[in-house]
């Protein structure tokens, strides 16, 4: 009994040195509403090919496309890779390891008998075990397996992140090819009443100025054109660099007006948590950050390690007996100083996890933000959709009048030149919300997560030794 007191209280006295479990800052905390703002929100599952329902075979061939070969997927694909080896290597430390090892030697010495040369070779199998005895290297273990879940939810996350950025180029793409063709019929009608003009101005029937308002007009449509060219030029070159390619034209599917908004049905708010692989990332993270913390105060206590070796020592010659030699012990090693590094270890892990608690709660707040503006998007383009279509009529009428005013000597050239204008102004301006419209329902799917859910296997929990 005597023997074993000064251990049991050298190891009371280990244990009192742990610090005290730390939680997460109460800041960090965040509570999920009960629903959206937007009344009448439909509630429903997501398809997780979400990028079909625009029924655009290019686009979806260009997302397919995009998810095969996009040069960053595959360097988020490699990180899953290293972070499943890295989980390797922290259930490797919690397993005996068994070395074998072969040493020989030859000497050549000089003693009251003359020289002496002699010869040894010893083979030897050698083992040894840390025993966890606090769960210190299964923590570390469970960490790795989270920390790697956590990288499996980041690639899927960059995958509907790319999904989406690819689909939005090329909505982009489409209203671009649109705002090219209005700005061509423009410049054609500008061109004829340029032709008008000039024959007028020739035999004398019209100003010199309203030739000039006219040759200013048609030299303001005109230079729009090559604006749009180069935009659609570098737009397909942006795709095909999504798409893992080298740069080059880009196959299109239906024109813009024939792109359909499909329906979207939300999910609750109560569930976005496990419908978003970016939020998905964040928990884990945390939970990987707070089960390294649990191991860093095991460091505090002390470690107990066995090893054993066998093995045969040949001297002189192979055809000798060999002698047999093994060796077992153990070790017991029990901080009692260091300086502080195992304090400040400590101290560095409950950072990080405090850190990463703060990122969990900012990335959810982002998130709910995200589809709220989204959710508040879709009335608010199929309203401006629908005042744009009306006055894109009461200025086609307008221009219709103007035309009539001035061909019958009523009214001078200006007054058509700006209804024109306006009608153009009025037609970019119907694409452009259009563009936005298609886009905001793309980045909708994208914040409701895409049709994403959490695997069904969680990393499995280690088993204790």
């Amino acid at each position: 009994m005597k023997r074993h007191r000064g251990a049991v209280a050298l190891a009371l006295t280990l244990a009192a040195c742990v610090p005290a479990k730390r939680e997460a800052p109460a800041q960090a905390r965040i509570s999920v509403p009960d629903a959206w703002r937007e009344p009448d929100v439909a509630t429903g599952e997501v398809d997780a090919q979400w990028w079909k329902a625009f029924n655009d075979p290019a686009l979806i061939k260009l997302v397919d496309a995009a998810l095969a070969h996009n040069t960053d997927l595959l360097v988020s694909s490699a990180r899953v890779e290293q972070a499943r080896a890295q989980l390797g290597i922290a259930s490797s430390a919690r397993w005996p390891s068994l070395n074998a090892a072969i040493g020989a030697q030859r000497t050549r010495t000089l003693g009251d008998l003359g020289e002496s040369i002699g010869s040894a070779i010893q083979p030897q199998l050698s083992a040894a075990w840390e025993l966890d005895l606090w769960g210190r290297l299964a923590k570390l273990e469970r960490a790795a397996q989270l920390q790697y879940a956590a990288t499996h939810a980041e690639r899927d996350a960059a995958a509907l992140s790319l999904a989406a950025q690819t689909a939005s180029a090329y909505l982009t793409l489409v209203s671009l090819d649109t705002q090219l063709l209005v700005t061509r019929k423009t410049v054609e009608s500008r061109q004829r009443a340029l032709d008008l003009f000039t024959d007028r101005a020739r035999v004398g029937y019209t100003s010199q100025l309203e030739l000039s308002q006219a040759q200013s007009e048609f030299e303001a449509v005109q230079q729009a054109v090559p604006q749009i060219e180069f935009a659609i030029r570098r737009q397909e070159n942006a795709i095909r660099l999504l798409t893992g390619d080298l740069p080059g034209p880009i196959e299109r599917g239906l024109p813009l007006i024939e792109i359909q908004p499909p329906e979207i049905p939300a999910v609750l708010p109560s569930t976005l948590l496990r419908r978003r692989p970016d939020l998905v990332q964040a928990e884990l993270a945390l939970a990987a950050a707070d089960t390294t913390l649990a191991a860093r105060r095991a460091d505090f206590l002390p470690s107990v390690s066995l090893s054993a070796s066998v093995g045969r020592l040949y001297v002189d010659a192979l055809d000798y007996d060999p002698v047999q030699v093994w060796s077992i012990g153990g070790s017991v090693l029990a901080p009692i100083f260091n300086a502080g590094r195992i304090r400040s270890q400590f101290d560095a892990a409950t950072a990080q996890r405090d850190q990463a608690a703060f990122a969990y709660r900012g990335v959810t707040l982002r998130a709910f933000g995200e589809v709220e503006n989204a959710l508040a998007g879709v009335d608010s383009y199929r309203a401006q959709i629908e005042r744009l279509h009306n006055r894109r009529e009461i200025l086609g009428r307008s221009l219709t009048l103007a035309h009539d005013r001035f061909r019958a000597g009523y009214s001078s050239y200006l007054e058509e030149l700006d209804a024109q204008r306006n009608l153009y102004n009025t037609e970019l301006s119907a694409i452009s919300v259009r563009e936005s419209q298609l886009l905001n329902l793309v980045n909708l799917y994208r914040v409701l997560g895409g049709g994403w859910s959490a695997p069904t296997t969680a990393p499995p929990p280690p088993t204790e030794p």
